[in-house]
Protein backbone atom coordinates (compact mmCIF):
# COMPACT_ATOMS: atom_id res chain seq x y z
CA UNK A 1 0.00 0.00 0.00
CA UNK A 2 1.36 3.40 -0.99
CA UNK A 3 1.68 6.38 1.31
CA UNK A 4 -1.55 8.40 1.38
CA UNK A 5 -0.71 11.07 3.95
CA UNK A 6 2.33 12.77 5.48
CA UNK A 7 2.92 13.99 9.03
CA UNK A 8 5.82 16.28 9.89
CA UNK A 9 7.32 16.86 13.26
CA UNK A 10 8.45 20.47 13.15
CA UNK A 11 11.42 21.44 15.30
CA UNK A 12 14.60 19.84 14.05
CA UNK A 13 12.64 18.28 11.19
CA UNK A 14 10.83 20.80 9.02
CA UNK A 15 12.70 23.67 10.67
CA UNK A 16 16.38 23.11 11.52
CA UNK A 17 16.44 24.86 14.87
CA UNK A 18 17.87 22.31 17.31
CA UNK A 19 20.95 24.46 17.91
CA UNK A 20 18.73 27.41 18.79
CA UNK A 21 16.63 25.38 21.22
CA UNK A 22 19.81 24.03 22.82
CA UNK A 23 21.20 27.54 23.22
CA UNK A 24 17.90 28.84 24.60
CA UNK A 25 17.71 25.99 27.08
CA UNK A 26 21.31 26.65 28.16
CA UNK A 27 20.46 30.30 28.91
CA UNK A 28 17.24 29.32 30.69
CA UNK A 29 18.86 26.48 32.67
CA UNK A 30 21.78 28.60 33.80
CA UNK A 31 19.38 31.22 35.11
CA UNK A 32 17.65 28.52 37.16
CA UNK A 33 20.89 26.83 38.29
CA UNK A 34 20.64 23.75 36.06
CA UNK A 35 22.98 22.36 33.43
CA UNK A 36 22.44 19.68 30.78
CA UNK A 37 24.72 18.42 28.03
CA UNK A 38 23.36 18.34 24.45
CA UNK A 39 23.07 14.55 24.78
CA UNK A 40 21.03 14.98 27.96
CA UNK A 41 18.82 17.46 26.11
CA UNK A 42 18.26 14.82 23.40
CA UNK A 43 17.14 12.38 26.08
CA UNK A 44 15.17 14.67 28.39
CA UNK A 45 13.95 17.61 26.31
CA UNK A 46 13.71 17.29 22.53
CA UNK A 47 10.36 16.02 21.30
CA UNK A 48 8.66 16.45 24.69
CA UNK A 49 6.22 19.16 25.68
CA UNK A 50 7.14 21.94 28.09
CA UNK A 51 4.88 20.70 30.89
CA UNK A 52 6.73 17.38 31.08
CA UNK A 53 10.15 18.94 30.55
CA UNK A 54 9.73 21.56 33.26
CA UNK A 55 8.14 19.22 35.80
CA UNK A 56 11.04 16.80 35.35
CA UNK A 57 13.66 19.54 35.52
CA UNK A 58 12.31 21.05 38.72
CA UNK A 59 11.52 17.56 40.04
CA UNK A 60 8.12 18.53 41.34
CA UNK A 61 4.56 19.06 40.20
CA UNK A 62 4.17 22.56 38.86
CA UNK A 63 0.94 24.52 38.62
CA UNK A 64 -0.36 25.34 35.17
CA UNK A 65 0.45 29.00 35.87
CA UNK A 66 4.05 28.11 36.80
CA UNK A 67 4.46 26.00 33.66
CA UNK A 68 3.03 28.74 31.45
CA UNK A 69 5.32 31.40 32.94
CA UNK A 70 8.46 29.25 32.74
CA UNK A 71 7.64 28.04 29.23
CA UNK A 72 7.04 31.59 28.04
CA UNK A 73 10.36 32.65 29.57
CA UNK A 74 12.24 29.94 27.68
CA UNK A 75 10.37 30.45 24.39
CA UNK A 76 10.98 34.21 24.47
CA UNK A 77 14.70 33.46 24.66
CA UNK A 78 14.36 30.97 21.80
CA UNK A 79 12.36 33.32 19.58
CA UNK A 80 14.86 36.13 20.07
CA UNK A 81 17.63 33.75 18.94
CA UNK A 82 15.59 32.71 15.89
CA UNK A 83 15.21 36.33 14.82
CA UNK A 84 18.98 36.79 14.89
CA UNK A 85 19.29 34.24 12.06
CA UNK A 86 17.70 33.87 8.64
CA UNK A 87 14.55 31.84 9.28
CA UNK A 88 13.71 29.33 6.55
CA UNK A 89 12.33 25.83 6.27
CA UNK A 90 14.62 22.81 5.99
CA UNK A 91 16.57 22.20 2.76
CA UNK A 92 14.29 20.83 0.05
CA UNK A 93 11.16 21.29 2.18
CA UNK A 94 9.42 23.80 -0.08
CA UNK A 95 9.86 21.60 -3.15
CA UNK A 96 8.53 18.57 -1.28
CA UNK A 97 5.53 20.49 0.04
CA UNK A 98 4.79 21.66 -3.50
CA UNK A 99 4.95 18.03 -4.68
CA UNK A 100 2.49 16.91 -2.00
CA UNK A 101 0.16 19.82 -2.76
CA UNK A 102 0.17 19.27 -6.52
CA UNK A 103 -0.46 15.54 -6.10
CA UNK A 104 -3.31 16.03 -3.59
CA UNK A 105 -1.48 14.12 -0.87
CA UNK A 106 -2.71 15.44 2.49
CA UNK A 107 -0.15 16.54 5.06
CA UNK A 108 0.04 18.27 8.41
CA UNK A 109 2.29 18.98 11.37
CA UNK A 110 2.31 17.19 14.73
CA UNK A 111 4.58 19.05 17.10
CA UNK A 112 5.45 19.35 20.78
CA UNK A 113 5.56 23.12 20.24
CA UNK A 114 2.78 25.18 21.77
CA UNK A 115 0.51 27.72 20.11
CA UNK A 116 2.78 30.59 21.14
CA UNK A 117 5.61 29.22 19.01
CA UNK A 118 3.33 28.03 16.21
CA UNK A 119 1.96 31.53 15.72
CA UNK A 120 5.56 32.78 15.66
CA UNK A 121 6.41 30.26 12.91
CA UNK A 122 3.37 31.22 10.86
CA UNK A 123 4.43 34.87 11.07
CA UNK A 124 8.09 34.39 10.19
CA UNK A 125 8.15 31.25 8.01
CA UNK A 126 5.04 31.81 5.90
CA UNK A 127 3.51 28.48 6.88
CA UNK A 128 0.03 29.67 5.92
CA UNK A 129 0.89 28.98 2.27
CA UNK A 130 0.91 25.26 2.99
CA UNK A 131 -0.71 24.67 6.38
CA UNK A 132 -3.97 25.47 8.12
CA UNK A 133 -3.22 26.31 11.76
CA UNK A 134 -6.52 24.70 12.75
CA UNK A 135 -5.39 21.39 11.23
CA UNK A 136 -2.07 21.22 13.08
CA UNK A 137 -1.70 19.05 16.18
CA UNK A 138 0.35 20.82 18.84
CA UNK A 139 0.95 20.81 22.57
CA UNK A 140 -2.26 22.23 24.01
CA UNK A 141 -1.88 20.93 27.56
CA UNK A 142 -4.12 17.95 26.87
CA UNK A 143 -2.17 15.78 24.43
CA UNK A 144 0.17 13.22 25.93
CA UNK A 145 3.85 13.92 25.36
CA UNK A 146 5.94 11.82 22.98
CA UNK A 147 6.86 8.91 23.00
CA UNK A 148 3.12 8.37 23.49
CA UNK A 149 1.65 8.13 19.96
CA UNK A 150 -1.45 10.24 20.63
CA UNK A 151 -0.16 13.30 18.75
CA UNK A 152 0.44 11.27 15.58
CA UNK A 153 -2.82 9.35 15.85
CA UNK A 154 -4.70 12.65 16.08
CA UNK A 155 -2.86 13.90 13.00
CA UNK A 156 -3.86 10.72 11.13
CA UNK A 157 -7.48 11.35 12.08
CA UNK A 158 -7.22 14.89 10.69
CA UNK A 159 -5.77 13.55 7.43
CA UNK A 160 -8.38 10.77 7.37
CA UNK A 161 -5.77 8.05 6.91
CA UNK A 162 -4.90 4.83 8.71
CA UNK A 163 -1.46 4.22 10.25
CA UNK A 164 -0.79 1.76 7.41
CA UNK A 165 -1.02 4.71 4.98
CA UNK A 166 1.06 7.24 6.93
CA UNK A 167 4.58 8.59 6.53
CA UNK A 168 6.06 10.39 9.55
CA UNK A 169 9.16 12.59 9.53
CA UNK A 170 10.94 12.86 12.88
CA UNK A 171 14.30 13.73 14.38
CA UNK A 172 14.11 13.30 18.17
CA UNK A 173 14.45 10.07 20.14
CA UNK A 174 11.05 10.46 21.79
CA UNK A 175 9.50 11.46 18.46
CA UNK A 176 10.83 8.43 16.61
CA UNK A 177 9.53 6.20 19.40
CA UNK A 178 6.13 7.91 19.20
CA UNK A 179 6.06 7.35 15.44
CA UNK A 180 6.85 3.68 15.99
CA UNK A 181 4.16 3.43 18.65
CA UNK A 182 1.63 4.92 16.24
CA UNK A 183 2.08 2.02 13.83
CA UNK A 184 2.94 4.32 10.92
CA UNK A 185 3.73 2.53 7.67
CA UNK A 186 6.94 4.48 7.09
CA UNK A 187 9.22 6.63 9.25
CA UNK A 188 11.94 8.83 7.82
CA UNK A 189 14.51 10.36 10.16
CA UNK A 190 15.63 13.91 9.43
CA UNK A 191 19.18 14.38 10.67
CA UNK A 192 19.42 18.12 11.15
CA UNK A 193 22.01 18.07 13.94
CA UNK A 194 24.41 15.22 13.04
CA UNK A 195 22.97 12.86 15.64
CA UNK A 196 23.63 9.14 16.04
CA UNK A 197 20.65 7.18 14.71
CA UNK A 198 22.48 3.86 14.35
CA UNK A 199 20.01 2.05 16.64
CA UNK A 200 17.25 2.52 14.04
CA UNK A 201 16.98 1.00 10.59
CA UNK A 202 15.08 3.83 8.88
CA UNK A 203 15.87 6.04 5.93
CA UNK A 204 17.85 9.09 7.08
CA UNK A 205 17.83 12.35 5.15
CA UNK A 206 19.31 15.82 5.57
CA UNK A 207 17.44 17.33 2.63
CA UNK A 208 13.81 16.70 1.63
CA UNK A 209 15.01 16.49 -1.96
CA UNK A 210 16.48 13.08 -1.06
CA UNK A 211 13.06 11.44 -0.66
CA UNK A 212 12.15 8.58 -3.01
CA UNK A 213 8.87 9.88 -4.43
CA UNK A 214 7.88 6.45 -5.79
CA UNK A 215 6.51 5.59 -2.33
CA UNK A 216 3.47 7.76 -3.10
Amino acid sequence: MRIKGVIFDFNGTLFFDTHLHNKAWDIFLEKHSFKLTDEEKNQKIHGKNNAEILSNLFNKALSSADIEALAREKEDIYQSLCLQEKMELAPGALGFLDFLDKNNIPFTIATASDLYNLEFYFEHLGLQKYFDLNQIVYSNGKIKSKPHPEIFLKAMDILKIDPSEALIFEDSISGIMAAENSGAKKIIIVDSDNNDYSKWNYDIIQNFGEIDLTIF
